[in-house]
């Protein structure tokens, strides 16, 4: 099978009912799976939503029958304690008859800081999604009650009542050796942003082949080329800022500064804009290149799906297939 093709439900450019009818639009045009974000901030003001991905999430689930599902990614180690994560977990599974992943990742201060517990150094917050994940697997899998004691969390005599079959597989982002180990370990899907073969090859030589690899590529689909530039620039200006900046800026404000440089012909020249199909398929090719099995693209714009949906029914879809075989 080829590199799948997913949609992205990006929650902070979109209430949670257009969210929902969205998706719904996804699986109608042949999208294979789709991805979803879990904020409680927009990266910029600009961008003007961020609903609960949890409950938008459980409505996707009932008004589909046919996509996957999964976070990408929720944070498991300040804002949701992992007990919980786990637990709407089991219920989103259930809820989707077994077609949910459950993407996991160590977060971002612009929606952790919101509770008041400060932001740790980013060693601290990987050993954090560690106990974390061995909490979520342990609860998951539902072997009588769970009692942890380690060095971040605590959980007392827990239980999850409702389980589906199957469990619910787990996916973490990585982005460098540290992540993969730990992807490598304990997840059955790897979770990057960027075509880094490095990533893919350290998760594969550490016990990670033959697992599904999961990527994200944002593109801003248009008629009208110099718009699209100009709403790509509005909206995702932030998005080469890199992992180290974007996990540390506490707020959109900072966001706003770190980008203030960033000119619309830097976003041109970083990221699919236009109707150009062959521009998207090529950009693609770099993720199916560096071996991952699923690429969800991020469409721009949250009043531009209806037209992005209907142009990958008619153009982007047929490509897909041809180019990459799935």
């Amino acid at each position: 099978m080829g590199m799948q093709l997913g949609y992205t439900m990006m929650t902070e450019q979109a209430g949670p009912k257009d969210l929902v009818r969205h998706v719904v639009g996804a699986e109608d045009v042949g999208f294979d799976f789709a991805v979803s974000s879990d904020h409680f901030f927009p990266w910029l003001d600009e961008m003007g939503h961020s609903p609960n991905a949890w409950v938008t999430l459980g409505a996707a689930a009932h008004a589909t029958s046919r996509i996957d599902l999964m976070t990408y990614v929720t944070c498991p180690i300040i804002r949701y304690r992992p007990a919980v994560v786990a637990q709407q977990a089991a219920t989103l599974q259930l809820l989707a008859d077994g077609r949910f992943t459950l993407g996991l990742g160590a977060g971002e201060n612009l929606n952790e800081h919101v509770i008041g517990e400060g932001w740790p150094p980013v060693a601290v917050r990987h050993e954090m999604l560690a106990e974390a994940v061995q909490i979520i697997k342990e609860l998951l899998r539902g072997d009588g009650y769970t009692t942890f004691h380690g060095e971040y969390y605590d959980v007392d005599g827990g239980k999850l009542w409702d389980l589906p079959e199957g469990g619910v597989p787990i996916g973490l982002a990585v982005s460098g050796e540290k992540s993969v180990e730990l992807a490598a370990e304990y997840a059955d899907v790897l979770i990057a942003t960027e075509p880094k073969p490095e990533l893919v090859g350290q998760f594969e030589a550490a016990g990670g082949a033959g697992k599904r690899k999961v990527g994200q590529m944002p593109i801003s689909y248009g008629t009208d080329k110099a718009a699209a530039v100009t709403r790509a620039h509005q909206l995702f200006r932030w998005f080469g800022l890199g992992w180290k900046v974007n996990a540390d800026l506490p707020g959109t404000a900072g966001f706003d500064a770190a980008s203030q440089f960033v000119r619309e012909e830097d976003v041109e020249s970083s990221l699919p804009c236009g109707d150009d199909v062959a521009a998207v398929i090529e950009a693609a090719k770099e993720y199916a290149d560096a071996g991952f099995t699923h690429l969800a693209l991020v469409q721009i714009g949250g009043d531009q799906q209806e037209p992005y949906l209907e142009w990958t029914r008619s153009t982007l879809l047929p490509a897909w297939r041809e180019a990459f075989g799935s």
